[in-house]
């Protein structure tokens, strides 16, 4: 299968999913995640139409902003960081994401607002849920994202769009349902319950394997990678 085609059957599977679940299919973004990938693939990808791409390590993120940001023919839209992000690698990227899924800790958030000062832009992120509450994951307990989310009301450089998590590797992804219902609730519960005025619309959740799910349950980013290469 070549990427295209990857693409093609995707979209189809976003549209029935979507579908399924009475929303609006063009409310759902795809990331195409090309932490595995080099630049002429992601060629092939934006010319497939997925303008949207993420990365997950500082390292590999540089050099594929730096060549695309002298490619004059074709570039992405928005760049996403979705992996870890320690502190001391905020400054390499806060004047080149769209987006920081990964958001973990206060301590990241504060970086991210000081960083972004210095920068002069609000930067957009998502708060990272560890809502399997495996030990081998990072996140925030979901015990713990209501007062996260209050706790940035006095950052005015980082802007708090929703939420993101990494559900567990299943091979039924039925199985995962549960967590991204969790997901939701959390989200309209931060919405409902936060004291300043956040526009939490967000809901970035779902890969490869369980997307479909992650859609049924009200995913507004889903972040696919293996599925488009393979």
């Amino acid at each position: 299968m070549s990427i295209k085609n990857n693409v093609m059957s995707i979209r189809e599977q976003i549209y029935a999913s979507a579908k399924k679940s009475a929303r609006d299919p063009s409310e759902i973004k795809l990331i195409g995640v090309t932490k595995t990938v080099g630049t002429s693939q992601i060629k092939e990808l934006l010319a497939a139409g997925i303008t949207e791409i993420g990365e997950n390590r500082v390292q590999d993120f540089l050099p594929k902003y730096e060549f695309f940001s002298q490619e004059s023919e074709m570039r992405p839209r928005e760049w996403h960081f979705i992996g870890h992000l320690q502190r001391n690698k905020v400054k390499y990227i806060i004047d080149k994401v769209d987006l920081i899924h990964s958001v973990d800790s206060i301590q990241l958030a504060e970086e991210i607002n000081r960083r972004a000062k210095q920068a002069g832009k609000i930067v957009k992120i998502l708060a990272e849920v560890n809502i399997s509450g495996e030990s081998s994951k990072f996140g925030i307990p979901p015990s713990e994202i209501l007062k996260f989310a209050e706790n940035l009301a006095n950052m005015r450089a980082v802007s708090l769009c929703g939420l993101m998590c990494m559900a567990p590797f299943v091979e039924n992804p039925e199985e995962n349902r549960v967590f991204f219902t969790k997901m939701r609730k959390l989200n309209v519960d931060i919405q409902t319950e936060c004291l300043y005025d956040t526009r939490m619309v967000e809901l970035s959740m779902g890969m490869s394997n369980d997307f479909s799910i992650a859609i049924e349950e009200g995913a507004t980013i889903i972040r696919i990678g293996t599925a488009l290469f393979n």
